[in-house]
This record gives structure tokens, C-alpha cells and sequence, in this order.
């Protein structure tokens, strides 16, 4: 960090994930040491176990906090004071958060988190673009239809790339301290509008299908517990109403650049035969 010339460590909870993995890759890049707090750490890392959370954070001078499965969901935002206060005992001084745009719930968690004591940063990011490749919306794609309860309404979609490295940029500038960064890409973009540039990048016809909340909640439910695909289907619902339809400008505020468009991403990921069927 700046002004400090000790090298200890960033934990960064989710190290595996889709930013939390990015952010490490930045962090070691600049040979500053990085522990990974995952349920497949040594040690382990896990949300529900708050015996994980002491041994993951020894040594730790900053955080990355991502939470799992989301900040909107029951309890997150107890977990995140219980966390972010042993992380303050624990010797950690700097804390950037993960959290979404328009979420009533995660702002809860925000608040906690700032009230730990901590030196902190709040990044609420958009929709990843790798949601597309990398994650629940990549199937879908593979399959040529995407169906999403979010209608016509236009989304910021950001790029992880981006997000990650506003984050590192937190966890080791001290000018970013207590802000609060809304990070989105450069333009919206509907649902049909990101499948059809991925389409026209991957040289396949992909769909998108508009489903009531009610159907989406039934798919989700074929592959996870009812009540967490209901949970998920509501974050969606809500954050998809239009709340969201509005750029901001974090990525150029925190980095002195613009943000990556899906543009530049749909043909980079297209190359790699990532949405080759």
C-alpha cells in the first residue's frame, strides 16, 4: 500500500472466483503476497464456517471481500459484520467489498463494513460480461437461448477485467479510501442486445427468451434448492427492473480511463472457442 513498505499480505475472499481469481493474478503480478481464502484454501475459507474465518485471515493486512452466494441474500449482512470486525482485531486495516448496484440488502452489508473500523472501499458493480462465458448464463449461450426474467430493460454490463482492477487499485492506493465506486460499462444493453453481438462474434444464431420470474424460479430449481433458485430469481427480478438502467462512471473515476465495451469483449472471447458449440 501506499507509504507502507512492509509486504504483507491481501486475502482474497473468493480467490477462485470470477473477480476474486483476477484480482489475485494483479496482486502476484506485482509480487506483493496474496492468500486465498476458498473452501479449497490451505487453510479453507467458508462463509457458513466462522471457524474458517481466523485462520484464513493470519497475516492478512487487506481483504478482497466477495461474498457468497450474494450480498442480498438472508444473513449476509450479519456475516459481514461478524467478518469485517475480526478482520480489524485481526490485524487487517484495509477492506474493499464486492457489492451490486441497486441492492437495498447489500447496502446493509455496505454499512456494516464501513463501521468495522477499517480503512474501506465499496465497488457496486453491474452485470460481469463473463456471466456470458464463465459462469450461469454460459450454458445458455452453448444451448443458443438465453432466458431471463429481465423483459426489455437495458443493463451497464461491466467487464470483471475492469472490476478487478479498480479493486487492486483499492487494496493498494490510499486515495481510494472511503469511496464508494459504481462501476458499469460504457453503454447499455438489453438481454437480446448482448445475445445478438454475441452471436454475430461467435458466428451462431443465440436467443433471447423473456420468462416471468415464476418460470425462471421453476428452471433454477431443477439444479439447486427451491428456495435459494427463489432467492436468486427475486435478486434478479429486482435488480432487472430498470433501477439499474443508467451508467455511472466508477472505472474512469477510479482508473483515469473508460471502461472496457462488450464490444471489444464479445470478438476477444469469441477467439478463444470458449461459445463454440
Amino acid at each position: 500500500m501506499t507509504g507502507n513498505g512492509d509486504k504483507r499480505a491481501t486475502l482474497v475472499v473468493g480467490g477462485t472466483g470470477k473477480t476474486g481469481r483476477r484480482v489475485a493474478e494483479r496482486l502476484r503480478a506485482r509480487d506483493l503476497p496474496v492468500l486465498v481464502g476458498s473452501r479449497s484454501g490451505a487453510p479453507p475459507f467458508d462463509w457458513d464456517d466462522p471457524g474458517t474465518w481466523a485462520p484464513a485471515l493470519r497475516g492478512a493486512d487487506s481483504v478482497y471481500v466477495t461474498y457468497y452466494p450474494d450480498l442480498a441474500f438472508p444473513g449476509a449482512a450479519a456475516a459481514i459484520r461478524d467478518f469485517s470486525r475480526l478482520a480489524v482485531q485481526s490485524g487487517a486495516r484495509r477492506l474493499v467489498l464486492l457489492s451490486g448496484r441497486g441492492e437495498p440488502e447489500a447496502q446493509a452489508a455496505e454499512r456494516e463494513l464501513r463501521e468495522s473500523g477499517a480503512e474501506w472501499t465499496i465497488l457496486r458493480a453491474a452485470f460481469f460480461f463473463q456471466n456470458f462465458s464463465e459462469h450461469f448464463l454460459l450454458g445458455p449461450v452453448l444451448d443458443g437461448e438465453i432466458a431471463m426474467p429481465a423483459g426489455d430493460v437495458a443493463e451497464p454490463f461491466v467487464d470483471a477485467e475492469d472490476v478487478a482492477d479498480v479493486a487492486v487499485a483499492a487494496l493498494t492506493d490510499d486515495r481510494h479510501i472511503g469511496e464508494v465506486y459504481e462501476l458499469t460499462g460504457p453503454r447499455l444493453l438489453t438481454f437480446a442486445d448482448a445475445a445478438a453481438e454475441i452471436g454475430e462474434a461467435a458466428g451462431r444464431d443465440i436467443a433471447y427468451v423473456p420468462v416471468s420470474p415464476e418460470e425462471y424460479a421453476a428452471a433454477l430449481a431443477e439444479h439447486m434448492p427451491a428456495d435459494e433458485a427463489r432467492l436468486l430469481t427475486d435478486l434478479f427480478a429486482s435488480v432487472l427492473d430498470g433501477r439499474n438502467a443508467h451508467l455511472s462512471d466508477g472505472v474512469r473515476r477510479a482508473l483515469g480511463r473508460p471502461p472496457r465495451d462488450f464490444a471489444d469483449f464479445a470478438p476477444d472471447t469469441a477467439a478463444t472457442g470458449v461459445w463454440e458449440a
